[in-house]
């Protein structure tokens, strides 16, 4: 089987990546700076599983040590076949605060792997990009063919549409094989503890209110982990069997859930009912997300089969257990 490059390994979506594609009998090449935009020990936990694996290996680095760090990351005899770019600053509020740390991290290394991937003739690159791009767009569900000049309103937006500008150059000059994929709001086991719906279910749990800002009206297409995952490796199958590629997929759920509904949703799943804190709006936020996901059905045979209920079940009994598991540690 080919060997993969996945690269922001250790967090959220590319651990539960990094385990699919290690079922599917891939051999994982991983790859994480351990950004400190949260906990340290949290990426190490997700890395627990993938560690003992023999066709796993781990490499510290951050992709902005450019083309040297890499080449000293892995040896020639360890070119992998296809690169995942999942390692990104992420988050749309706190790039409004920082937006060159988001630049630097986001478009800066982007260019530096593919500029390592042009030195060692790597030919096929899925790009993680995100639904953000698409800004307040009014034309919905949102359609890959959408013309986004003047669309994004966050840095972080704009740090992932230039990354797909990038890859998009290195397709024209080099013949680089690209899937940039557009994930909306994952969701499920493991999830950054900055997100909303991990946030929520401490609040829940601790009897604080939940702050709505807005008018509770923003929506978003809200798509489990393990259906985001199941795309990927399909993109992955795409890429590895086509030539000549240049697709840009939306990988969402095809359901914007209105913020109020999700709260509702989320205290069903905790079991503890909701108190609200109205707030105005945060910059940078748009209303609604929602993927028309019919190119990435027919590229690539892309269906979520996860709703919102179930996947929110999941998530919740993952945060039980991990807390349990901090408590009985100490």
């Amino acid at each position: 089987m080919p060997t993969v490059l996945v690269t922001g390994c250790a967090g959220f979506i590319g651990s539960h990546l990094s385990q699919r594609l290690l079922a599917d009998g891939f051999r994982v090449l991983g790859l994480d700076n351990f950004d400190p935009f949260y906990d340290r020990a949290l990426k190490e936990r997700n890395l627990q599983e993938l560690l003992p694996h023999p066709g796993f290996t781990f490499r510290e680095l951050d992709l902005r040590a450019g083309v040297a760090g890499l080449d000293h990351a892995w040896a020639a005899d360890e070119t992998p076949d296809l690169v995942i770019h999942l390692a990104a600053k992420a988050g749309v509020g706190p790039s409004v605060k920082e937006p060159l740390a988001y630049l630097d991290n986001n478009v800066l290394a982007t260019g530096h792997l593919l500029e390592w991937m042009r030195q060692r003739g790597i030919g096929r690159l899925l790009f993680a990009s995100s639904s953000s791009v698409y800004g307040n767009t009014r034309h919905l569900p949102f359609n890959e063919e959408e013309q986004l000049q003047q669309a994004c309103i966050s840095p972080y937006a704009t740090s992932k549409l230039a990354g797909e500008e990038l890859t998009y150059t290195y397709h024209h000059l080099y013949r680089l094989n690209v899937l940039n994929a557009r994930f909306f709001t994952v969701y499920g086991p493991r999830q950054r503890p900055d997100l909303a719906i991990h946030k929520f279910a401490r609040l829940l749990r601790s009897g604080q209110p939940i702050p709505v800002y807005g008018d509770g009206s923003t929506a978003r297409d809200y798509t489990f982990v393990a259906d985001t995952v199941d795309g990927v490796v399909r993109g992955v199958n795409y890429l590895l069997s086509h030539d000549n590629v240049y697709e840009t997929v939306n990988l969402g759920n095809n359901r914007p859930v209105p913020l109020l509904e999700l709260i509702e949703a989320v205290a069903q799943a905790v079991g503890v009912p909701a108190q609200l804190q109205f707030q105005p709006m945060q910059a940078g936020d748009v209303d609604i997300t929602y993927a028309d996901i019919s190119k990435a059905q027919a590229l690539l045979g892309y269906a979520p089969q996860t709703p919102l209920a179930d996947g929110l079940r999941q998530f919740v009994e993952w945060l039980r257990a991990t807390e349990t598991s901090a408590a009985l540690s100490h």
